[in-house]
């Protein structure tokens, strides 16, 4: 079974709802970065930290996966699918995809602020339980805080995803710019060999490949055109 590599970022979710970051009247117009996505901000305002995420997490309990999430699970008929993805939301999970990366978090979690990436101190929020209240506390005593990697912070997944780049037949990247690193350069990681598709309504720079066949649509526009490409070579 051919490897597929799915690099997702927020255009992935324009179509269920959920505001992107960086476009206009995106979520940093009205939230800029240094006040809820930065270490220091957490340091100096985690109550406001804290209410943004749970503002973000009220919003994604009504989002739901849209039709390219769910062409993008169905892939998995076919390949063996690997989706990482900069989103914090689970819409790939709730589509169906079985191996999912976050390369920045996930919104549905909590965790400690003394140590994010210890697993015993993560916390899966659920509908009945979404907001982290004043002076609320992790397993460790540390206050709970945002599974989100914050601006400045490390993505310790970004090697774990490189692997399966490297290892991929078929490379497929929806509904990213390419211009946020780590995860821009994973592309890099691809065989010179290894076919390349891009879905994106806006132009993309892919640097160092040439062989990148642009779908310039939305992400279930494109994922329908590219799944009957795929699925046509079988």
């Amino acid at each position: 079974m051919k490897k597929l590599f799915v690099l997702t970022g927020a255009g992935m979710s324009v179509e269920s709802g959920l505001s992107t970051f960086r476009d206009a009247d995106g979520l940093w117009e009205n939230y800029p970065v240094a006040r809820v996505a930065t270490h220091e901000a957490w340091l100096e305002d985690p109550v406001y930290v804290n209410n943004f995420y749970n503002m973000l997490r009220r919003k994604l309990l009504d989002a739901r996966p849209n039709e390219g999430h769910r062409l993008v699970a169905a892939l998995e008929q076919r390949y063996d699918v690997t989706v990482v993805t900069q989103n914090v939301d689970n819409l790939h999970e709730m589509a169906g995809s079985s191996r999912v990366i976050h390369l920045h978090g996930e919104l549905m979690k909590t965790c400690s602020s003394r140590d994010v990436d210890d697993p015993r101190y993560w916390r899966t929020m659920t509908p009945g339980d979404l907001d982290v209240h004043p002076g609320e506390k992790a397993g460790d005593g540390s206050p709970l805080r945002p599974y989100i990697v914050f601006f400045g912070e490390a993505v310790p997944n970004i090697s774990v995803a490189a692997g399966y780049a490297q290892q991929a037949d078929l490379f497929v990247i929806i509904g990213t710019s390419l211009n946020v690193y780590p995860a821009a350069g994973l592309v890099q990681y691809a065989r010179p060999s290894t076919p390349i598709y891009l879905i994106d309504p806006k132009p993309v720079m892919a640097a160092g490949h040439h062989d990148v066949r642009h779908i310039q649509k939305g992400a279930s526009e494109g994922m329908r055109e590219l799944s009957a490409i795929l699925l046509g070579d079988e």
